[in-house]
Protein backbone atom coordinates (compact mmCIF):
# COMPACT_ATOMS: atom_id res chain seq x y z
CA UNK A 1 0.00 0.00 0.00
CA UNK A 2 1.20 3.49 -0.81
CA UNK A 3 1.99 5.78 2.09
CA UNK A 4 -0.48 8.36 0.81
CA UNK A 5 -3.32 5.81 0.71
CA UNK A 6 -2.46 4.53 4.18
CA UNK A 7 -2.36 8.03 5.70
CA UNK A 8 -5.58 9.05 3.98
CA UNK A 9 -7.39 5.95 5.24
CA UNK A 10 -5.89 6.18 8.71
CA UNK A 11 -6.74 9.83 9.31
CA UNK A 12 -10.33 9.25 8.20
CA UNK A 13 -10.68 6.92 11.19
CA UNK A 14 -11.55 9.23 14.10
CA UNK A 15 -10.91 6.68 16.90
CA UNK A 16 -7.50 5.95 15.37
CA UNK A 17 -6.64 9.66 15.29
CA UNK A 18 -7.74 9.99 18.93
CA UNK A 19 -5.51 7.03 19.80
CA UNK A 20 -2.56 8.54 17.93
CA UNK A 21 -3.07 11.90 19.63
CA UNK A 22 -3.24 10.23 23.06
CA UNK A 23 -0.11 8.18 22.42
CA UNK A 24 1.80 11.25 21.24
CA UNK A 25 0.61 13.26 24.25
CA UNK A 26 1.71 10.58 26.72
CA UNK A 27 5.00 10.06 24.90
CA UNK A 28 5.79 13.77 24.84
CA UNK A 29 4.87 14.18 28.51
CA UNK A 30 7.27 11.38 29.39
CA UNK A 31 10.09 12.56 27.16
CA UNK A 32 9.75 16.19 28.23
CA UNK A 33 9.11 15.41 31.91
CA UNK A 34 12.22 17.30 33.13
CA UNK A 35 10.97 20.43 31.35
CA UNK A 36 7.38 20.10 32.59
CA UNK A 37 7.70 19.50 36.33
CA UNK A 38 10.56 18.92 38.79
CA UNK A 39 11.27 15.36 39.86
CA UNK A 40 9.11 14.66 42.95
CA UNK A 41 11.37 13.95 45.91
CA UNK A 42 11.68 14.67 49.60
CA UNK A 43 8.76 15.96 51.65
CA UNK A 44 6.24 18.73 51.12
CA UNK A 45 4.30 20.87 53.53
CA UNK A 46 0.89 20.58 51.88
CA UNK A 47 -0.17 17.02 52.73
CA UNK A 48 -3.18 15.42 51.00
CA UNK A 49 -4.27 18.68 49.42
CA UNK A 50 -7.09 18.23 46.85
CA UNK A 51 -6.61 19.34 43.22
CA UNK A 52 -6.10 23.06 42.90
CA UNK A 53 -4.53 25.65 40.62
CA UNK A 54 -1.20 25.10 42.35
CA UNK A 55 -1.39 21.29 42.44
CA UNK A 56 -3.46 20.14 39.48
CA UNK A 57 -3.76 16.54 40.71
CA UNK A 58 -3.46 17.32 44.44
CA UNK A 59 -0.73 16.07 46.77
CA UNK A 60 0.01 12.72 48.40
CA UNK A 61 0.67 11.69 52.00
CA UNK A 62 4.18 13.15 51.86
CA UNK A 63 3.04 16.44 50.39
CA UNK A 64 4.44 15.62 46.94
CA UNK A 65 2.68 16.79 43.81
CA UNK A 66 0.68 13.94 42.22
CA UNK A 67 0.77 15.58 38.78
CA UNK A 68 4.57 15.45 38.87
CA UNK A 69 4.41 11.79 39.86
CA UNK A 70 2.05 10.96 37.00
CA UNK A 71 4.22 12.79 34.45
CA UNK A 72 7.41 11.07 35.60
CA UNK A 73 5.47 7.82 35.81
CA UNK A 74 4.59 8.22 32.13
CA UNK A 75 8.32 8.43 31.40
CA UNK A 76 8.92 5.13 33.20
CA UNK A 77 5.91 3.42 31.63
CA UNK A 78 7.00 4.51 28.15
CA UNK A 79 10.52 3.21 28.78
CA UNK A 80 9.27 -0.15 30.07
CA UNK A 81 6.90 -0.50 27.09
CA UNK A 82 9.63 0.25 24.56
CA UNK A 83 12.09 -2.13 26.24
CA UNK A 84 9.47 -4.88 26.40
CA UNK A 85 8.59 -4.37 22.72
CA UNK A 86 12.28 -4.49 21.79
CA UNK A 87 12.81 -7.77 23.66
CA UNK A 88 9.58 -9.26 22.27
CA UNK A 89 10.48 -8.22 18.71
CA UNK A 90 14.03 -9.56 18.86
CA UNK A 91 12.73 -12.97 19.94
CA UNK A 92 9.24 -13.15 18.47
CA UNK A 93 9.75 -11.90 14.91
CA UNK A 94 12.65 -14.24 13.96
CA UNK A 95 10.91 -17.14 15.72
CA UNK A 96 7.67 -16.48 13.85
CA UNK A 97 9.46 -16.11 10.50
CA UNK A 98 11.36 -19.36 10.92
CA UNK A 99 8.34 -21.22 12.23
CA UNK A 100 6.19 -20.15 9.30
CA UNK A 101 8.82 -20.53 6.59
CA UNK A 102 10.82 -23.59 7.56
CA UNK A 103 9.22 -26.98 7.19
CA UNK A 104 10.09 -30.11 9.11
CA UNK A 105 11.81 -30.36 12.47
CA UNK A 106 12.92 -26.70 12.79
CA UNK A 107 9.50 -25.22 12.12
CA UNK A 108 7.71 -27.79 14.28
CA UNK A 109 10.13 -27.32 17.18
CA UNK A 110 9.77 -23.52 17.18
CA UNK A 111 5.99 -23.82 16.87
CA UNK A 112 5.93 -26.18 19.84
CA UNK A 113 7.93 -23.72 21.95
CA UNK A 114 5.52 -20.92 21.01
CA UNK A 115 2.55 -23.09 22.01
CA UNK A 116 4.15 -23.93 25.34
CA UNK A 117 4.80 -20.28 26.18
CA UNK A 118 1.26 -19.32 25.17
CA UNK A 119 -0.17 -21.80 27.69
CA UNK A 120 1.94 -20.60 30.62
CA UNK A 121 0.33 -18.61 33.47
CA UNK A 122 2.02 -15.34 32.62
CA UNK A 123 1.43 -13.13 35.66
CA UNK A 124 2.41 -15.71 38.33
CA UNK A 125 5.60 -16.54 36.42
CA UNK A 126 6.44 -12.87 35.95
CA UNK A 127 6.00 -12.36 39.69
CA UNK A 128 8.34 -15.26 40.51
CA UNK A 129 11.02 -14.25 38.00
CA UNK A 130 10.85 -10.56 38.92
CA UNK A 131 11.28 -11.52 42.57
CA UNK A 132 14.33 -13.63 41.70
CA UNK A 133 16.18 -11.28 39.33
CA UNK A 134 15.53 -8.14 41.37
CA UNK A 135 13.32 -5.10 41.14
CA UNK A 136 15.24 -2.78 38.83
CA UNK A 137 13.25 -1.14 36.05
CA UNK A 138 15.41 -2.84 33.40
CA UNK A 139 14.79 -6.27 34.90
CA UNK A 140 11.05 -5.66 35.00
CA UNK A 141 11.04 -4.53 31.35
CA UNK A 142 13.04 -7.57 30.22
CA UNK A 143 10.79 -9.97 32.15
CA UNK A 144 7.71 -8.44 30.54
CA UNK A 145 9.31 -8.69 27.10
CA UNK A 146 10.23 -12.34 27.65
CA UNK A 147 6.56 -13.17 28.20
CA UNK A 148 5.27 -10.92 25.41
CA UNK A 149 7.04 -12.49 22.43
CA UNK A 150 4.85 -15.63 21.92
CA UNK A 151 1.79 -13.71 20.70
CA UNK A 152 4.00 -11.69 18.34
CA UNK A 153 5.64 -14.89 17.12
CA UNK A 154 2.26 -16.50 16.45
CA UNK A 155 1.02 -13.51 14.42
CA UNK A 156 4.30 -13.43 12.48
CA UNK A 157 4.13 -17.18 11.86
CA UNK A 158 0.57 -17.14 10.52
CA UNK A 159 1.31 -14.21 8.21
CA UNK A 160 4.57 -15.81 7.03
CA UNK A 161 2.81 -19.05 6.12
CA UNK A 162 0.40 -17.16 3.86
CA UNK A 163 3.12 -15.12 2.16
CA UNK A 164 5.53 -18.05 1.73
CA UNK A 165 2.97 -19.87 -0.47
CA UNK A 166 2.83 -17.03 -3.01
CA UNK A 167 4.48 -17.29 -6.39
CA UNK A 168 7.03 -14.52 -5.93
CA UNK A 169 8.50 -16.39 -2.94
CA UNK A 170 8.71 -19.57 -5.02
CA UNK A 171 10.43 -17.57 -7.75
CA UNK A 172 12.92 -16.20 -5.23
CA UNK A 173 13.74 -19.75 -4.09
CA UNK A 174 14.24 -20.88 -7.69
CA UNK A 175 16.63 -18.01 -8.30
CA UNK A 176 18.75 -19.24 -5.40
CA UNK A 177 18.19 -16.23 -3.14
CA UNK A 178 19.34 -17.10 0.41
CA UNK A 179 16.60 -17.91 2.92
CA UNK A 180 17.74 -15.10 5.22
CA UNK A 181 17.25 -12.54 2.47
CA UNK A 182 13.85 -14.00 1.55
CA UNK A 183 12.71 -13.89 5.17
CA UNK A 184 13.78 -10.37 6.04
CA UNK A 185 13.50 -8.62 2.67
CA UNK A 186 10.61 -10.29 0.88
CA UNK A 187 8.43 -11.76 3.64
CA UNK A 188 8.91 -9.42 6.60
CA UNK A 189 8.29 -6.30 4.53
CA UNK A 190 4.97 -7.79 3.38
CA UNK A 191 3.75 -8.70 6.86
CA UNK A 192 4.79 -5.50 8.61
CA UNK A 193 1.11 -4.53 9.04
CA UNK A 194 -0.03 -7.32 11.40
CA UNK A 195 3.33 -7.26 13.16
CA UNK A 196 3.04 -3.53 13.81
CA UNK A 197 -0.51 -3.94 15.11
CA UNK A 198 0.64 -6.63 17.53
CA UNK A 199 3.50 -4.42 18.72
CA UNK A 200 1.00 -1.72 19.71
CA UNK A 201 -0.85 -4.33 21.77
CA UNK A 202 2.41 -5.30 23.46
CA UNK A 203 2.94 -1.63 24.31
CA UNK A 204 -0.49 -1.58 25.97
CA UNK A 205 -0.12 -4.82 27.92
CA UNK A 206 3.43 -3.94 29.02
CA UNK A 207 2.26 -0.96 31.07
CA UNK A 208 -0.45 -3.10 32.67
CA UNK A 209 2.13 -5.75 33.57
CA UNK A 210 4.56 -3.17 34.95
CA UNK A 211 1.82 -1.54 37.00
CA UNK A 212 0.77 -4.93 38.37
CA UNK A 213 4.32 -5.89 39.33
CA UNK A 214 5.01 -2.49 40.89
CA UNK A 215 1.72 -2.58 42.79
CA UNK A 216 2.77 -5.95 44.22
CA UNK A 217 6.08 -4.45 45.35
CA UNK A 218 8.22 -5.96 42.57
CA UNK A 219 8.88 -2.73 40.70
CA UNK A 220 11.80 -0.36 41.14
CA UNK A 221 11.18 1.54 44.41
CA UNK A 222 13.68 4.24 43.40
CA UNK A 223 11.77 5.18 40.23
CA UNK A 224 8.36 6.77 39.86
CA UNK A 225 5.95 4.61 37.89
CA UNK A 226 2.18 4.46 37.77
CA UNK A 227 2.20 1.14 39.60
CA UNK A 228 4.46 2.56 42.30
CA UNK A 229 2.10 5.50 42.85
CA UNK A 230 -0.85 3.15 43.27
CA UNK A 231 1.11 0.99 45.68
CA UNK A 232 2.04 3.97 47.84
CA UNK A 233 -1.59 5.12 47.84
CA UNK A 234 -2.82 1.64 48.79
CA UNK A 235 -0.19 1.15 51.52
CA UNK A 236 -1.17 4.50 53.03
CA UNK A 237 -4.83 3.45 53.04
CA UNK A 238 -5.80 6.21 50.60
CA UNK A 239 -8.08 3.90 48.63
CA UNK A 240 -10.25 2.91 51.59
CA UNK A 241 -9.81 5.88 53.93
CA UNK A 242 -12.74 8.03 54.98
CA UNK A 243 -12.63 10.79 53.89
CA UNK A 244 -11.00 9.36 50.76
CA UNK A 245 -8.11 11.29 49.13
CA UNK A 246 -9.35 10.03 45.76
CA UNK A 247 -7.00 12.21 43.73
CA UNK A 248 -3.98 10.24 44.94
CA UNK A 249 -5.00 7.12 43.00
CA UNK A 250 -7.67 8.31 40.54
CA UNK A 251 -5.47 10.30 38.13
CA UNK A 252 -2.89 7.53 38.00
CA UNK A 253 -5.53 4.89 37.31
CA UNK A 254 -7.08 7.14 34.68
CA UNK A 255 -3.66 7.58 33.01
CA UNK A 256 -3.18 3.81 32.79
CA UNK A 257 -6.64 3.41 31.29
CA UNK A 258 -6.04 6.17 28.72
CA UNK A 259 -2.63 4.69 27.82
CA UNK A 260 -4.09 1.24 27.15
CA UNK A 261 -7.15 2.52 25.27
CA UNK A 262 -5.09 4.84 23.06
CA UNK A 263 -2.67 2.11 22.02
CA UNK A 264 -5.58 -0.23 21.27
CA UNK A 265 -7.28 2.46 19.18
CA UNK A 266 -4.01 3.10 17.37
CA UNK A 267 -3.52 -0.60 16.68
CA UNK A 268 -7.07 -1.00 15.39
CA UNK A 269 -6.65 2.06 13.18
CA UNK A 270 -3.43 0.71 11.67
CA UNK A 271 -5.09 -2.64 11.07
CA UNK A 272 -8.12 -1.05 9.40
CA UNK A 273 -5.92 1.13 7.19
CA UNK A 274 -3.83 -1.84 6.05
CA UNK A 275 -6.69 -4.32 5.64
CA UNK A 276 -8.50 -3.92 2.29
CA UNK A 277 -11.59 -5.74 3.57
CA UNK A 278 -12.18 -3.20 6.34
CA UNK A 279 -11.81 -0.31 3.91
CA UNK A 280 -14.59 -1.54 1.64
Amino acid sequence: MEKRTFCKTFFKNKPAVIGLFGVLLIALSGILAPFIVPYPTGYGTEILEPPSAEHWFGTDGLGLDVFAQVVWGARTSLYVSLMAVLVAAVIGIPAGLLSGYKKGIIGSAIDAVIDIFLTLPVLPLMIVIAAIVGSSINNVAIVIGLFSWPSLARVTRNSTMKISEMQFIEAARCLGIPSRKILFKHILLNIVGPVLVNLTLVMATAVLSESSLSFLGLGDPTTWSWGTILKKAWDAGAVIDTPNPWWWWFFTSFSIMVYVICFNLLGNGINDALNPKTRE
